[in-house]
Parts: structure tokens; sequence; C-alpha cells
């Protein structure tokens, strides 16, 4: 009898100690544990010119967002380092612990603060659309692109997607996963009209003479950028804050504003 109790204790002792590991494997990095670690991991979907853009030639993340971490990093003392995400996988990335926080123009949204934490915002934009500059007189508000003989092409998982099937719902929707293929795509016309932001509709006019953005001086929505984060972690997002005050208030932001997106 003695020798059962002695084994169930060892069991349970054994059980407790393997919850105990998992449930540390689940839980996301405090600032403390970010800076005792002497790394920050940075989720970027590498795809959103000129936020953050992953450069296939140099294997580097380029843009005003790859400006931000660099900075973030060297603020908190620690060493930058990226982890891959995607749109579609963003919120399920952010709550699964692959990354500390997450940066690559991500809009701030009600849903998303719902169930993960955003910073304070920065950059003012909207949604606007990228056109086929063959058809860039025809497309003078949303009454002209929610029509089944317009291709309007947006990538899944964001507020992109969101805003084609809500505003646009009897276009013909095309959903493809790469974002920073579609321009291309519309340039080629392979689709009419690409549903993106200001920021990026301006870069990619300046790329590409095959598109324009008719709209983007008028755009349908009014939006800040946030870096997102697990929820939970009051102290990291305090520091995520502060760091960005003293950003906006030296102008550091303003600098990679003007070097970005200006």
């Amino acid at each position: 009898m003695k020798h059962k109790k002695v084994v169930t204790a060892v069991l349970v002792s054994s059980l407790a100690a393997v919850t105990l590991t998992f449930a540390g494997l689940s839980e996301a990095r405090s600032l403390q544990e970010i800076k005792a670690s002497g790394e920050l991991r940075v989720g970027s979907t590498g795809d959103y010119k000129p936020m953050s853009y992953l450069n296939k030639e140099t294997g580097k993340y380029e843009g005003f967002d790859a400006e931000m971490a660099d900075s973030l990093a060297k603020y908190l003392g620690v060493k930058l380092v990226y982890v891959p995400t995607s749109w579609r996988t963003l919120q399920d990335d952010t709550q699964a612990d692959k990354f500390d926080v997450a940066m690559s123009g991500i809009t701030v949204t009600d849903a998303r603060k719902k169930v993960m934490t955003m910073s304070d915002g920065y950059l003012t934009f909207g949604k606007t659309v990228l056109v086929t500059k063959t058809k860039a007189d025809k497309i003078r508000g949303l009454d002209d692109i929610n029509k089944p003989t317009v291709r309007v092409m947006y990538n899944p998982g964001g507020t992109n997607e969101k805003f084609a099937k809500e505003m646009t719902p009897k276009a013909e929707l095309i959903m493809y996963e790469h974002n920073a293929e579609i321009p291309g795509l519309v340039g080629e016309g392979k689709a009419d009209v690409m549903i993106t932001e200001t920021m990026e509709a301006r870069r990619y006019v300046k790329d590409n003479p095959k598109l324009a953005a008719p709209l983007v001086d008028k755009p349908f929505t009014e939006n800040h950028f946030g870096v997102l984060m697990k929820q939970g972690y009051p102290h990291l997002e305090a520091s995520v804050n502060d760091w960005m005050k003293k950003i906006k208030a030296d102008g550091t932001m303003d600098n990679w504003e003007n070097k970005y997106i200006k």
C-alpha cells in the first residue's frame, strides 16, 4: 500500500512538472524576459511597401516599420530578430507566442484590440485603391468599383479583405495570397483594382508606370498603424508607448515619414 502511494505521488509530481513546462512554453514573454534573453522577436509579413518589405536580394527587411523595429530593439537594449508571419495567420501567430511584437503596417482596429494589445497609433492613412492606369479615368468612387464587371483583388486575413467584402460585394472579388505581387498583377491587367492603403498606393505608383491611384487624396477611411502584442503584458505595452512618444517628439518618426512616405 505504501509502495502504491509513493508511485502515485511520483506520477502526480511528474505530471505537474510536465504541465508547468508546457504552460511556460505557451506564455508570451514579458518585458523582463525579453531583456534577459537579449533579443526582441518581431513578427513581420515582409510584403507591405513602404512599411516593411523583405528584400529577397539582400535578405533584409526594409521600410518604415523596419526602421521602427530596429529603433525599438535599440531602445530596449537587445538584438532584433525577425520572425516571418502572414496576414492570414497574424492573429494566431501573435496569440501562439511566435514573436514578442508584430510591426508590419498593422492597422489599429477595434476587432484586434478585443483579443490582442495594440500600441498607440502612428501615421494617418486610409483605404484606397490601385488601378490599371488605362482605367483610372473611370474610377471616381466606390460606385464605379462595386460592379460585377470590375475585378477587385485583395490579400486574405487583413483589413483589405474586410473592406473589399463589405464595400465592394457586387464586384468580382479575387483573393490572392501574396500581397506584394498584387500591384504587378493589376498593372498587367489580371485584375482591375487592388484594395490597399494610401501609403502602399503612393509607393507602387512611383515604382510601376502601369498603375494609378486616382483616389489616393480622398481615402475612404481614416486609420492609424500600431505595434501588435499579446494581451496581458502591461510593462511591455508601456515601454513600447514610451519609446513611440520619444521618437515622435524628437523628430525621428518625421524623418522616416519623409524618407519612406512623402
